[in-house]
């Protein structure tokens, strides 16, 4: 077997050239490859057009380039988290694409399997997709998306033998996996290095193949970011926690279920072993446990989509966001429970562009709408001025067309009924006058 050079985070660096496009894995700061990240933000290199889920936070990994003003343009699915980002495109100093966070993991691994690109339902009907080629594919309208490769690739990984071979940990696997394929040089920052022999076959998650170069980095709880730790002080109005019960009435046992942030987060405070549902993650695992008991950080524990580190069930899996994607894609994914900002009469959502701010933020929402077999959407039945969410055409930028099956406010419940917005439900302490009075969209009425 070849023998893979071990090189420092400096020599790393110099790998990376002006104007390359850079790929960088990562899910928040969890397999994140800061060290050598820190040490290309300590160079010159600039005009780099950079890949990864999200830039980072302020100041760490990918966050330093954009501060220094080492980027070109930024390519993901999440940079409202960092608002030097948002500022940054706002104010056109770097140019910025949005996709899909599943779009842009399948793209990645359609770059490193050498295909030209994809179709996918993903995305019709959103602005991500104005412009763009789609096809009707049996019937379904599906955009195209293009395979992305990089000139150099820095990844994370827990361990790796001399021979180049790679173990990720828990949901580290992320877009790293992925990026390991995709790039003409590809440097593997891990935190241990053991000889060639000594890594079990069976669990290798990379072969050595794919890597060019090893750089052992030992991680610390401040290289994280916020996803060191978690508190367990969290305050709930009752309103939320009646459509956080509400929804979970609605799970199965067996279901496979992915919760969205906000409202839907706190159906996983609900769930019990005897409920028997099973929760994914997009970042990568499913079998979502409750937040440890110990308020342990992401170098003991694996870490939510919300960036909160989780337990695992028994049972649990881990695996890379091309694969989660898949899955949801797949139709794998049973229900989805999701955060709305307006759901309309044509059960179309809108739950990613806030009002006069940038588009910056869509995560896996458009794969999450589209892709699982069941839509509930959670959200307060008005804004805080009072105007209503449930319209009869949203106005905001749509996440997914006619993708909704059920909408939880804390006034009502209503179900899609032979394709019909459809009150089915009040919520404690709401009357139907209330409802009517607030709720802007039509609804035929099937209260029991």
């Amino acid at each position: 077997m070849k023998t893979v050079p071990q090189i420092t985070p400096e020599q790393a660096a110099a790998y990376v050239k002006d104007g390359d496009i850079l790929l960088q894995g990562g899910f928040g700061m969890t397999g994140n490859p800061v060290h050598l990240m820190h040490a290309l933000a300590e160079t010159a290199t600039k005009n780099l057009t950079f890949v990864g889920n999200n830039v980072g936070e302020v100041g760490l990994g990918g966050g330093r380039l954009l501060r220094n003003g080492q980027l070109k343009k930024m390519i993901g699915s999440f940079f409202t988290s960092n608002p030097e980002a948002v500022k940054a495109a706002q104010d056109g100093i770097v140019e910025y694409e949005l996709i899909p966070q599943g779009s842009l993991a399948e793209a990645l691994r359609a770059g490193g399997a050498g295909i030209g690109g994809f179709y996918t339902p993903t995305a019709i009907g959103t602005p991500i997709a104005a412009g763009q080629e789609t096809k009707i594919i049996d019937g379904v309208e599906q955009l195209f998306v293009k395979g992305i490769r990089g000139n150099v690739a820095f990844i994370r990984a827990w361990q790796a033998d001399t021979a180049g071979n790679l173990v990720y940990r828990m949901t580290e696997q992320n877009f790293n996996r992925a990026m390991a394929t995709a790039a003409d040089l590809v440097i593997a920052e891990v935190e241990e290095i053991v000889p060639e022999g000594s890594l079990d076959p069976n669990i290798i998650h990379t072969p050595g193949c794919f890597v060019d170069y090893l750089v052992q980095a030992t991680l610390k709880p401040e290289d994280l970011g916020s996803s060191a730790s978690v508190g367990k002080n969290k305050k709930v109005n009752e309103d939320r926690m009646h459509m956080a019960r509400r929804a979970l009435a609605e799970l199965k046992k067996g279901d496979v279920v992915n919760l969205g942030i906000g409202i839907p987060t706190l159906v996983a405070d609900l769930i019990t072993p005897e409920h028997g549902i099973i929760l994914h993650s997009e970042n990568g695992m499913l079998g979502v446990g409750p937040a440890p008991e110990d308020e342990g950080g992401a170098l003991e524990y694996p870490v939510n989509a919300g960036k909160i580190p989780v337990t695992a069930l028994p049972g649990t899996s881990y695996f890379d966001s091309a694969e989660s994607f898949g899955m949801i894609r797949g139709k794998h994914v049973d229900v989805a429970v999701m955060g709305g900002l307006e759901v309309d009469e044509e059960a179309n959502l809108a739950n990613w562009a806030v009002p006069g701010q940038p588009l910056l933020g869509v995560g896996g929402a458009m794969d999450l709408a589209s892709g699982a077999k069941t839509l509930i959407i959670t959200m307060t039945h008005t804004n805080k001025d009072g105007s209503p969410k449930v319209v009869p055409v949203c106005k905001l930028p749509l996440t997914a067309l006619r993708a909704v099956d059920m909408v939880i406010t804390d006034l009502a419940v209503f179900r899609y009924i032979e394709n019909k917005l459809t009150l089915i439900e009040l919520m404690p302490g709401a009357t139907l006058e209330e409802v009517r009075e607030k709720t802007e969209a039509k609804f035929e009425e099937r209260l029991a």
